[in-house]
């Protein structure tokens, strides 16, 4: 019989904290069976194994930053839209650095497919219409942008940018005004 109160929600949002906590690559069963009191034979009524309680992280941190993309993205268009784009990325990044590394876990087809991902790529894809790329200058860009902002990103949350005099945000500001420009000027075959 299941303890009570322990649901496989509570479970995730659980294993989230944890990660953002030690690190999405500590999340264990073992850790989380601490964190409830419980045995870890107890929460395989919940869950199936380490593999499906790490899915569920991934699942929920996706979710989680396409509903704060989507609100950052709200009446805006073009060069605003883009910077609220990548700000709502940074700053979830840096809120929540275990969840964050969860949300670049491989997931399986199915899973990704349905799963907040599709979402992610179709709110960068509506930045994009602002700066008229068709297909596949489209697709290029949308890696183009996820290629920076996951570098940006990691490098700075792994103290990259710690000990070097320029302050990150406002080299932030003008990798945003970088892009921004590739993006009106992309090349053209």
């Amino acid at each position: 019989m299941a303890r009570a109160g322990v649901t496989v929600e509570r479970l995730t949002v659980a294993a989230a904290e944890l990660a953002d906590e030690v690190g999405f690559g500590n999340v264990t069963v073992a850790a989380l069976a601490r964190r409830f009191g419980v045995k870890e034979a107890s929460l395989y009524s919940h869950i199936r194994n380490a593999r499906d309680l790490r899915t569920r992280v991934a699942l929920l941190a996706l979710a989680e930053l396409a509903d704060e993309v989507a609100a950052a993205l709200a009446g805006r268009a073009g060069k605003d839209a883009l910077v609220a784009f990548a700000g709502a990325y940074r700053d979830y990044a840096k809120r929540h650095p275990g969840r964050y590394a969860a949300g670049q876990m491989e997931l399986d087809p199915e899973t990704a497919a349905a799963s907040a991902g599709p979402r992610h790529a179709e709110m960068a894809r509506a930045i994009l219409r602002g700066y008229d790329l068709a297909e596949p200058d489209q697709t290029d860009a949308v890696r183009m942008l996820g290629a920076v902002f996951h570098g940006y990103v990691s490098l700075e949350t792994a103290g990259g940018f710690r000990h070097h005099p320029r302050d990150a945000d406002a080299s932030w500001a003008r990798c945003l005004d970088a892009l921004d420009s590739a993006l009106r000027n992309w090349p053209r075959p």
